[in-house]
């Protein structure tokens, strides 16, 4: 027995074999706490509403941090001061925060769109001048793609400091449209011949029912304001079908649509 103690007291650089011994059974207890405590947490992950994003993320932090904090207590078994070694933890972590500040910003950024919402896969979206569908939210990136195939990685600390604009979040949008008639013409039946442009086109929605009404009354014409809904995903098949749909009907009634004219006089000198 004596033998034993004499040989657990044996000292190896600077640390005595029965705390080495004691600092390794409790690093293992700790790893497999951590396994099956991370198992346990995924599994919760999966039945919670947090977007997927987020799940290797929140795992990740949670492995670092249950790893630094057995570390510590493997370190405090073998005699080691755990404020020195948090010291030297915090100085760590301050030196790498200052060194990807920007990415931490990103980071945080991402994180908040992620918990927030203000918009998802698929959706139309304009964010700082760019319009397109989102491709994909990262942590530190959110990637569009534009109506004209290019894809768009803009930082995620930029769109959460500026307007956005979610086009495709309602199930129903409104056309706004402007268009002139004469004068000369009749304003009944300049408002009939705009609402039979209007019914020629499928999409638009009878409720709310499309508004046709003058607007203005400008130098050579007057204006008359449209307003009509349909579902999102048909706004720009809609509103093309009734810009030459209005051109096709006022043809048909005989609708002048005008346009600004010129006249230059000569004054013939003698």
């Amino acid at each position: 027995m004596d033998k034993l103690q004499k040989i657990l007291k044996t000292s190896i650089a600077g640390f005595t074999l029965e705390n080495l011994c004691l600092a390794i059974v409790v690093f293992v207890i700790s790893f497999i706490l951590i396994k099956a405590l991370m198992k346990f947490v995924g599994k919760l992950l999966e039945k919670s509403k947090i977007e997927k994003t987020l799940h290797s993320f929140i795992k990740s932090c949670l492995k670092i941090l249950l790893y630094a904090l057995a570390i510590i207590i493997s370190a405090d078994s073998l005699g080691i001061p755990i404020t020195s070694l948090v010291a030297v933890f915090s100085v760590a972590g301050l030196a790498v925060s200052l060194a990807v500040q920007g990415t931490l910003s990103n980071l945080a950024s991402g994180i908040t769109i992620l918990i927030s919402k203000p918009f998802k896969v698929n959706d139309y979206i304009e964010v700082a001048d760019v319009s397109g569908f989102v491709n994909e939210i990262g942590l530190i990136y959110t990637k569009l793609l534009t109506i004209d195939n290019k894809v768009v990685f803009l930082p995620n600390s930029e769109i959460s400091a500026t307007k956005i604009v979610n086009y495709t979040s309602q199930t129903s949008r409104r056309i706004d449209m402007t268009v002139t008639a004469s004068y000369n013409c009749g304003i009944d039946d300049v408002k009939a011949a705009i609402r039979e442009a209007i019914s020629d086109v499928p999409e638009f929605l009878s409720n709310p029912e499309p508004f046709v009404n003058v607007w203005s009354y400008g130098e050579s014409s007057i204006e008359y304001m449209i307003r009509a809904w349909v579902k999102t995903a048909d706004y720009w098949p809609a509103y093309f079908a009734l810009l030459e749909n209005i051109k096709h009907s006022f043809d048909r009634n005989g609708i002048e649509m005008t346009y600004n004219h010129l006249n230059v006089h000569f004054d013939k000198q003698n």
